[in-house]
């Protein structure tokens, strides 16, 4: 084996046979160039996607030694000779691997310059991956090391061979750690997920069978959903079935509401961005688009994005693959994708306000979703099911619709569709004194549009929706968030409606 000898000022390192040269009178001593052609540590001669290291270390000639070594071997190098300069270094961006050199100062070999950048960098990224470096190393020293978060320990002189086997433990071990992390943000997403309530759609009208014939039709195929219809009427209940019945059943469901994301903030969340892109980026970020690799990605509210928007959503829907903020490197995604809108997005296309191509993308099949009041046959069944499962929740289990109360159930128009029941049952069940719900525990009186005519204008829709509101916002004193959850809307969709109506 090759040793790197430390008599050297610093080594240059090639496939060719060993050679001397002689390097400037500075230095007046011999360097040797050593083959590295025999080295085979499973890491390959390719740079792709390897990781990339930082150096940091006082001697320039430890620098380039370094540097010469390991770029065969990873995506980037960087060096540094100040300690100081760490802390912005990784405030501006994520490195896989840090080698730290643990004495600075002229003189000095105790090695506490090191243990104290060691323990600067860990708290601006506690997961970083650092290597000491030390020419005075012994098995105490080494485990402090080891104790205090570093990774490994490296004593000079070094081997070549081990320093490439130790970079490789190391960025192997990194590449786990980003895995992990990945793992537990999908992990918080799907448990959020999880306590979704009413996961089942309920209902047997003739308009939902044919719903679900649809779903039970598409949910094996990998093709685009479109999913249509007005709010409340469970476009993302559909969204959720048709990813369970799939082939990627299990692997995650993310659901992304278009609408409460902000224009400035769109490609951070949806593509991702790396550490330091931008103010407030202090680590490196996956984007639901990665997260939701491999499962189904559900985008709610499509047709409020603006065409700028759509167009940097067509090109990752496009090539399957996207580029986080501050990265010039494309990342490939394996998702089935799901959208929705209440708005009608057709002839939005005519009025050049909604991609055609785009639209393209992501209509392979359309999904529409029937109002409630075009399945009024379901409202004694689902009043059933939110009543059960209200009763569960606020300890009430013994507690039924009286027959006059469903009666004024049936006769009301429903705007707010299937979430508005749900909501109408839920206070009905909180505010009842006794097992049976009343006609006066219910909100709504019944509306002017009989049970038979179906559908009321859209003034009165208005009007109905506006009051209904109002009423909430008042409950809790003005509270948006509050009101909004009440209303089973995100703050975002209610502000546009307060706006809307003027309140």
């Amino acid at each position: 084996m090759h040793n790197a000898y430390w008599a050297c000022s610093f080594l240059v390192f090639t496939c060719s046979d060993s050679i001397q040269v002689r390097l400037s009178p500075h230095f007046e001593r011999s360097i040797r160039i050593i083959d590295l052609g025999w080295l085979d540590l499973g890491m390959g001669s390719t740079n792709e996607n390897k990781g990339s290291v930082l150096i940091v270390d006082d001697d320039t000639a430890v620098l380039t030694a370094f540097d010469l070594l390991i770029k065969p071997h990873v995506r980037s190098v960087e060096t540094e000779r100040d300690p100081r300069n760490i802390e912005k270094r990784l405030k501006s961006k994520s490195y896989d691997v840090v080698f730290l050199d643990m004495n600075f100062a002229k003189g000095v070999t105790t090695g506490e310059e090191g243990f104290q950048w060691l323990n600067k960098i860990l708290k601006v990224d506690p997961g970083a991956v650092v290597i000491l470096i030390t020419a005075y190393g012994d098995i105490e020293t080494a485990v402090r090391a080891i104790k205090e978060g570093a990774t490994d320990f490296v004593v000079k002189p070094w081997q070549n061979e081990k320093i490439l086997a130790t970079l490789s433990s190391a960025l192997k071990l990194r590449e786990s750690q980003v895995k992990l992390a990945a793992l537990r943000t999908r992990e918080k997403l799907l448990s959020a997920d999880l306590d979704q309530p009413f996961q089942e759609i309920v209902g047997k009208s003739q308009a939902m069978s044919d719903v679900f014939e649809t779903i039970r039709k598409v949910a094996v195929t990998e093709a685009n959903i479109l999913l249509l219809g007005e709010n409340g009427t469970g476009k993302e209940l559909v969204a959720r079935a048709i990813h369970r019945f799939s082939k990627r059943a299990d692997d995650p469901f993310i659901a992304v509401d278009m609408g409460a994301i902000s224009e400035t903030l769109f490609e951070s969340e949806l593509f991702g961005h790396e550490k330091g892109s931008f103010t407030g980026a202090t680590s490196e970020r996956m984007g639901r688009f990665e997260i939701a690799s491999g499962g189904t990605l559900f985008l709610d509210e499509i047709a409020n994005l603006s065409l700028t928007l759509q167009a940097k959503l067509l090109a990752v829907v496009e090539r399957r693959e996207v580029m986080r903020v501050g990265s010039d490197r494309p990342r490939p995604i394996d998702i089935r994708l799901i959208t929705a809108t209440n708005m009608p997005i057709h002839e939005m296309v005519m009025q050049k306000r909604f991609r055609e191509d785009l639209l393209y993308r992501i209509n392979t099949v359309e999904i529409n979703l029937p109002p409630l009041r075009d399945r009024l046959d379901d409202i004694p069944l689902l009043v059933e099911h939110f009543v059960k499962t209200y009763g569960r929740k606020y300890q009430k289990p013994g507690i039924v619709v009286s027959p006059e109360a469903m009666k004024v159930l049936g006769g009301y128009h429903w705007p707010g569709n299937v979430r508005e029941l749900q909501h109408v049952i839920e206070r009905a069940v909180i505010l009842s004194d006794s097992d049976d719900l009343r006609p006066d525990e219910i909100l709504f009186k019944p509306s002017p549009a009989s049970r038979g005519e179906g559908t009321v204008s859209d003034h009165s829709l208005n009007e109905v929706e506006k009051r209904h509101i109002e009423m909430v916002i008042k409950k809790h004193h003005g509270n948006v968030s509050e009101a909004a959850k009440e209303l089973g809307l995100t703050r975002t969709a209610l502000y546009r409606r307060i706006r809307k109506f003027g309140i």
